[in-house]
């Protein structure tokens, strides 16, 4: 089997194609789109190796949830994630002076090469003032296609330098005062008919796993449109520390399936995580994108099929 292919629209989207099939894998969108949605780069459509779509974009319930992206909810009293802006004992408020954005600067690797395809890009992290806060490496890779088991692993790491001559504060809802929103970090938003699926953790399954803390998440749901099921598996690198027990801040899963389908490792769920000036921020992602409903035992088979 040949490997992936890659096509680059220069200023708009690069997206990366299965062998053989020609399937439209991914498509990373890094033009910037509307100003109160908070522009970023971000991947939609994300397809499985059959080509159902797994990811959603501009839903009516939140205009900025868009497929898989990068996000910082709460970043120093800004909101790099979009749409109302939490304000404990308030709520979501309209606050466009709040929405920042995080644009491209570059790409430094763009290419297919035997069995992996590389997106390797720079950006940089902006208030709504326009100031340089911070700058970003960004590595997505695309590899571990696999017709056997019908996936593919996407490889997200990501490495956000403080620019700013103060500490940088990554929070979220739930560091602001609302209760069980931590979302913060890389956020993937499910198809709308993804609601109420499955929630699969190493040791346990559903909802209840909001919160918790665990090396990978999986969420499980049936298509609309074509027949079939499909499952997302997200993955700590083991470099993450995601419990913390090496000196890093300790990661926390947001996962809904009520009202939406929505996956996070969120990166500071309980307690903002403060990033000191010139310090380096890096994490490490692996989402293994498969079609069919798959149980505990083949996710973890799977996974340990694909070393880091």
């Amino acid at each position: 089997m040949s490997g992936p292919g890659i096509v680059h629209v220069h200023g708009d989207r690069v997206t990366v194609t299965a062998p053989d099939s020609g399937v439209e894998l991914l498509t990373y969108v890094y033009r910037p789109e509307a100003a109160w949605e908070a522009p970023k780069p971000y991947v939609h459509p994300l397809r499985t190796l059959s080509g159902a779509v797994v990811t959603d974009y501009r839903p009516n319930d939140h205009r900025w949830h868009k497929g898989l992206q990068l996000t910082a909810s709460h970043l120093s009293g800004q909101n790099l994630w979009g749409g109302n802006s939490y304000v404990h004992g308030e709520g979501y408020l309209p606050l466009p002076d709040r929405v920042g954005s995080m644009a491209h600067a570059g790409f430094d690797e763009v290419t297919a090469d035997g069995d992996r395809a590389v997106i390797a890009e720079r950006l940089t992290w902006h208030p709504h003032s326009g100031e340089l806060w911070a700058e970003e490496e960004r590595r997505i890779e695309v590899h571990g296609i696999d017709a056997g088991s019908g996936s593919w692993a996407l490889t997200w790491t990501t490495a956000v330098t403080n620019r700013r001559d103060e500490p940088l504060l990554f929070g979220s809802p739930t560091t602001a005062g609302r209760a069980m929103a931590g979302y913060t970090g890389l956020f993937w938003r499910g198809p709308r008919g993804w609601r109420e699926g499955r929630i699969i953790g190493p040791d346990g399954e559903g909802p209840h796993l909001m919160a918790t803390q665990s090396p990978w998440l999986a969420y499980c749901a049936e298509h609309d449109g074509v027949d079939g099921h499909a499952t997302l598996v997200f993955a700590h690198a083991p470099d993450n520390d995601h419990l913390g027990e090496r000196g890093e801040h300790p990661a926390h899963w947001f996962v809904r399936n009520e009202p939406f389908a929505a996956v996070a490792p969120s990166w500071a769920f309980f307690d903002e995580l403060e990033l000191a000036p010139g310090d380096t921020l890096r994490r490490r992602y692996r989402i293994v994108v498969a079609d069919g409903a798959w149980e505990r035992e083949r996710i973890t088979g799977r996974l340990e099929a694909l070393p880091w």
